[in-house]
């Protein structure tokens, strides 16, 4: 309750996730079907999905930082929703992309995963928000950053 900014945020943040899951999932789904995706080169793709999801998370974190700043949302606030949209992000297309192939492993059609990353994300969005800002926000690692921060200036 006592950092209601965050709240403006949340439906960039969850949003981003479902979507960078989902991008990912889709991916994956049709490599599977048109046969690009299979047990040889599964590793490789994965290992590519997971570098398009940080070089992603970097340029979508970044573009949170700029929102938040915009907005004139104070420095601590800001750091939380970046930081969040970051995890949020990385944590979205890794599930994005390993989800179609879990699917696919215990018999269930892998095309519903593109569904099902979306809910899991808006619930590990909204988690992984709270958990950062509370770790940013309202713990002793707030001082250390407030301090860290005033030597900076």
């Amino acid at each position: 309750q006592r950092h209601l900014v965050i709240v403006r945020f949340l439906t960039m943040l969850v949003g981003a996730g479902g979507n960078a899951g989902n991008q990912a999932s889709v991916r994956v789904i049709r490599g599977l079907a048109i046969g690009t995706i299979d047990s040889s080169n599964q590793n490789r793709f994965l290992k590519r999905e997971f570098t398009m999801g940080l070089a992603l998370s970097i340029v979508l974190g970044l573009a949170g930082f700029i929102r938040a700043a915009v907005f004139m949302t104070p420095w601590l606030e800001t750091l939380a929703i970046t930081s969040s949209l970051f995890m949020i992000v990385i944590i979205s297309v890794a599930l994005g992309a390993m989800l179609p192939l879990g699917m696919k492993k215990v018999g269930i059609d892998p095309a519903h995963s593109s569904t099902t990353i979306q809910v899991i994300m808006d619930i590990l969005g909204v988690s992984i928000t709270v958990w950062v800002s509370s770790l940013v926000l309202d713990s002793s690692f707030q001082g250390w950053l407030t301090s860290a921060f005033m030597e900076v200036r």
